[in-house]
């Protein structure tokens, strides 16, 4: 049996699997966002340490209790959202609340760095222009805004590394979460001693770095009393949730691509080799596959717009009616178009994250459906455009692989399908990044001989969803469109901004 804990934005999840990949026990515990002010997003590390302490003994508590043949745990595999910035003082207490990846603070930061170290450089070491979601614009800003706190930091940890410290008193990432920090020199699967030196990061306050398929500690006995699990149990290095998705969904080889239409929109497809896309579009990042690597398109407002737009509407709207109301709606929302960039944007279109979204085109002739389709479609339109930057980069794409909340509904799915024009796989499972956690921790302990093994073992699919030929066309022509309305609205809506914020 395998534990995976996924410390996500919402929420922490804790599940088993078997070495099938069948989920035999699941616990979500939820918390909140801070927002201190428009644009910043914070948690506390202990309420996601409580929830990480409180999902772990409940699923250990099921296995146990159910008297499973084989069901002795033999691993933990980590998770959780990439990017987000916990700063420690020497005694390994969190100093202030943690900066989550949707943070858009750090716009003068970012492009400090790129002063610093130089857009193409940048991209060449670590696979990523300067974004907002990054963590080392964090520490920067942390220095430029609150010195007293930064002059009191001694280690700086991604959110799933802080639940490792708690739970192993190991300090250690893995190089697909770290990725995610720009200061990861991706080619070379180790911190980048240039970036450091640039931006006056002590290499010192970052964690060891390994593949993710490695035991990076074991269960301290005071915490494993706690949650009914064996003291010593192997904690494996694990990834950040975009590369623990990717093996759940099985994109571990060329020809797929996953899109995680949560509360951001992911697109997630494989490559063998390092490969950069210069204009910044895509980003590139180590996978879970030891030596093997990703490309990933971001929207930062997928199921989040879709939630917004949900609440607008009123408490007794739920997602069902949302669907019904859309599908009253033709294709094109009746000349509607919505730009979903609630949250920013991805570069180079809104390098800062500055960007906000837009309703454009609208008229007294439409409804809530043309709204509700216009939302949807907005979305779906900025994730095509992931799709293109990564075919121009010579990722072969020929099917979808969906998962996440919009997953479930078959107006997302069928839209996904119209707008790439490609067939859309579901997924039988649905809990996401805390399976391919589970599952890189039994690489790790030697239940699978490797990443590809356990996927092939244990992902399976679902239904399929064909494109249809006349909406594709009628989306195509719409694309276009769609494309024109960003570029003629970048900056136009953007707050004004002081350096702090």
């Amino acid at each position: 049996m395998l534990l995976g804990l996924d410390v996500g934005i919402t929420g922490t999840r804790a599940l088993a699997i078997d070495e099938s990949g069948t989920v035999r026990a699941s616990a979500f515990v939820g918390y909140g966002i801070h927002r201190p002010r428009p644009g910043w997003t914070e948690q506390d590390p202990l309420e996601w340490w409580a929830a990480a302490q409180e999902a772990l003994a409940r699923v250990a508590g099921e296995v146990g209790g159910v008297g499973l043949v084989g069901g002795e745990v033999t691993a933990i595999g980590l998770s959780g959202q990439m990017s987000g910035s916990v700063f420690l003082n020497a005694a390994g207490e969190v100093i202030r609340p943690a900066l989550l990846w949707n943070d858009q603070r750090t716009g003068p930061q970012c492009a400090e760095i790129t002063e610093r170290v130089g857009a193409e450089r940048l991209i060449e070491l670590t696979g990523n222009p300067a974004w907002t979601a990054m963590q080392a614009p964090k520490i920067l800003w942390l220095r430029d805004v609150e010195p007293v706190q930064y002059r009191h930091v001694r280690r700086v940890l991604l959110p799933k590394d802080y639940i490792r410290l708690r739970l192993t008193g190991e300090l250690a990432t893995d190089v697909a979460d770290a990725s995610g920090s720009l200061l990861l020199d991706s080619r070379r699967r180790a911190w980048s001693a240039e970036v450091l030196d640039a931006l006056g990061i002590p290499a010192a306050w970052l964690p060891s770095v390994s593949e993710s398929c490695v035991i990076a500690g074991g269960l301290r006995p005071s915490v494993a009393a706690s949650l009914g699990l064996p003291a010593g149990l192997p904690v494996a290095a694990g990834a950040g949730d975009a590369a623990a998705a990717a093996i759940a969904t099985g994109i571990v080889r060329s020809g797929l691509i996953s899109v995680a239409i949560g509360s951001c929109g992911m697109l997630v497809a494989h490559r063998d080799g390092f490969g950069v896309d210069g204009s910044g579009r895509v980003g590139a990042m180590c996978s879970a596959v030891p030596g093997r690597y990703l490309v990933v398109s971001l929207t930062l407002a997928a199921g989040a717009a879709w939630r917004w737009w949900r609440d607008l509407l009123g408490g007794d709207v739920d997602y069902e009616r949302l669907g019904r109301l859309a599908e009253s709606s033709a294709v094109g929302a009746r000349g509607l178009f919505f730009l979903p960039y609630l949250n920013g944007g991805w570069p180079p279109h809104d390098p800062d994250g500055v960007g906000r979204g837009a309703f454009v085109g609208l008229g007294a002739h439409h409804d809530q459906g043309d709204l509700t389709r216009a939302v949807m479609e907005g979305v779906v339109f900025s994730l095509r455009d992931g799709l293109d930057a990564m075919r121009e980069m010579g990722v072969a794409i020929e099917r979808v692989r969906v998962s996440g909340g919009g997953a479930r509904s078959h107006v997302w799915r069928q839209m996904l399908a119209d707008v790439f024009g490609l067939p859309v796989e579901t997924m039988a499972s649905e809990e996401g990044p805390a399976v391919g956690a589970a599952l890189v921790a039994g690489v790790a302990v030697g239940e699978y001989r490797a990443v590809t093994e356990a996927c092939d073992r244990t992902v399976r699919t679902g239904e399929v969803i064909e494109p249809d030929a006349g909406r594709a066309a009628r989306y195509g022509e719409l694309l276009h469109r769609f494309r024109a309305l960003v570029r003629a609205t970048q900056g136009v809506a953007s707050p004004g901004r002081t350096r702090g914020g």
